[in-house]
């Protein structure tokens, strides 16, 4: 089975590259252990909205009488499960349709690196075959971190996977980590009744947002009754009870808390280890494969993309490093006509999915200041927006990050209703190099949230109409 390109692995990084490199003529196989889709698709970002989408029509439901309706509701936890992973399946099979629309065969099993342009693929029922490829691209993903203190064993101590299927609701869940997978289910399981608390290691939730928006998120989550420990460590688990007891040291003292079962939301490990990395001598570099800026490991012939590579652990990332990985190899060889773009991950835009939902990309305040520029911030909150007011959901606000000298767009971090659906503006403002004048002059649509990123803008430059 020989081809030109073999992609390891099938999630947003792996099947978009093979997808493209089908396109741009290129006999294309893709291995994939066990779904197609990969992560995100299965376990990751699809069956997690799918997951908080049932989550906020609950909430609705229990506020319905601000909207005038009058209604009652109960959440049947495994409909909500089922539901989830039924959109999961869906997309999935999405992914085995794009494979045969593209002619790209697909080869079940375990992929490792064996020889220069070989890889060796173990079949569930432990049949083995080589897959010879010249070109080989190595998208195998990440999973949940463990850490030493924090073992799961995906009962009691679990990770994402076994937090999306749990054969019943608990009655209270820890919550440990607070980036967008902890607070994504921290709002899941609130929503849904349970007794949650999130214990944060660093002093604000939510840490590599810009500090205000920490400090609205976590106001929401107590106000909504989400106990938050921050400045707090795990020292130790005991699930020899009925449930789970995490020792916990904070700012004034050990404490320990009791629940049904700790999610374990640390972050994420790359996938890298005994897919014959070693065998073929790649480097890697603190647990990711070391690549250019076209995705080339230190080995012609081998490249890596997506979580296991060095860039943000986002699907939206690997997704993009895939096209320009590909399209550099064409460039190579002669099928594709220029030199790709590499990727600015300075203009990489973050969404989190909980209520209130988050989006930013570029410099927080703080980044602004201590890269010596000299700036304009306008924040426009969204009780003052039309849309939001319509919609219930005045929290939050859209915040904007300007270099005073030039009117260069530094950054946008917004936190409220519907705002992942509009961070595209300042990804793209910040692509063509915009200035406040340009996006002033550019008319925004009324009533929308979008909108309050022009409001914002106004306020900056001491021209609010709406404040």
């Amino acid at each position: 089975m020989a081809y030109d390109v073999v992609v390891l692995g099938s999630g947003p990084g792996g099947y978009v590259a093979a997808i493209r490199a089908a396109q741009l003529g290129f006999k294309t196989a893709i291995i994939e252990k066990e779904s197609l889709g990969g992560i995100c698709l299965n376990w990751g970002c699809i069956p997690t909205k799918a997951l908080l989408k049932s989550a906020q029509v609950y909430q609705d439901i229990l506020h319905s009488k601000e909207f005038g309706i009058e209604a009652t509701g109960t959440p049947d936890f495994p409909a909500v499960i089922k539901r989830s992973r039924g959109v999961a399946d869906k997309m999935s099979k999405g992914v085995q349709f794009l494979m045969r629309k593209n002619k790209i065969d697909v080869v079940m099993g375990y992929g490792k690196l064996k020889a220069k342009g070989q890889i060796e693929v173990t079949a569930a029922d432990g049949k083995t075959q080589i897959v010879e490829g010249k070109h080989i691209i190595v998208a195998t993903g990440a999973r949940s971190k463990e850490l030493p203190n924090l073992k799961q064993d995906g009962k009691k101590v679990i990770g994402y996977r076994e937090a999306m299927v749990l054969p019943e609701k608990p009655k209270s869940i820890i919550v440990v980590g607070s980036g967008a997978i902890g607070v994504e289910f921290a709002y899941f399981y609130f929503s849904m009744g349970a007794k949650v608390t999130i214990v944060e290691f660093l002093p604000r939730i939510v840490p590599v947002e810009d500090e205000e928006i920490s400090k609205e998120l976590e106001k929401n989550y107590k106000k909504n009754g989400i106990d938050i420990l921050t400045n707090s460590e795990v020292l130790s688990v005991d699930t020899s009870g009925a449930g789970v007891k995490a020792k916990v040291k904070t700012q004034t003292g050990e404490i320990t808390l009791e629940a049904d079962i700790l999610l374990s939301a640390v972050g994420v490990t790359a996938n890298i280890e005994n897919i014959g990395l070693e065998t073929l001598g790649v480097k890697t570099d603190k647990g990711k494969i070391s690549v250019d800026k076209f995705y080339n490991t230190n080995v012609p012939g081998i490249y890596s993309i997506g979580d296991c590579a060095p860039g943000q652990a986002l699907a939206h990332v690997a997704s993009k490093e895939a096209i320009i990985c590909v399209e550099n190899i064409g460039y190579n060889e002669k099928k594709y006509a220029h030199q790709p773009e590499p990727i600015d991950y300075g203009n990489v835009p973050g969404c989190t999915y909980c209520t209130p939902e988050i989006a930013s990309v570029g410099l927080t305040e703080k980044q602004a200041k201590d890269a010596g520029y000299e700036i304009k911030v306008g924040k426009f909150p969204l009780s003052a927006s039309g849309k939001a007011s319509a919609a219930g959901h005045t929290e939050g606000f859209v915040k904007v990050v300007f270099d005073a000298k030039y009117g260069e767009w530094l950054g946008t971090h917004m936190i409220g209703y519907n705002v992942t659906e509009i961070i595209i503006e300042t990804v793209l403002g910040r692509k063509l190099e915009t200035t406040y004048h340009e996006v002033l002059n550019s008319i925004h649509p009324h009533p929308t949230i979008s909108e309050s990123v022009k409001d914002a803008i106004e306020v900056a430059y001491g021209e609010a109409i709406h404040l």
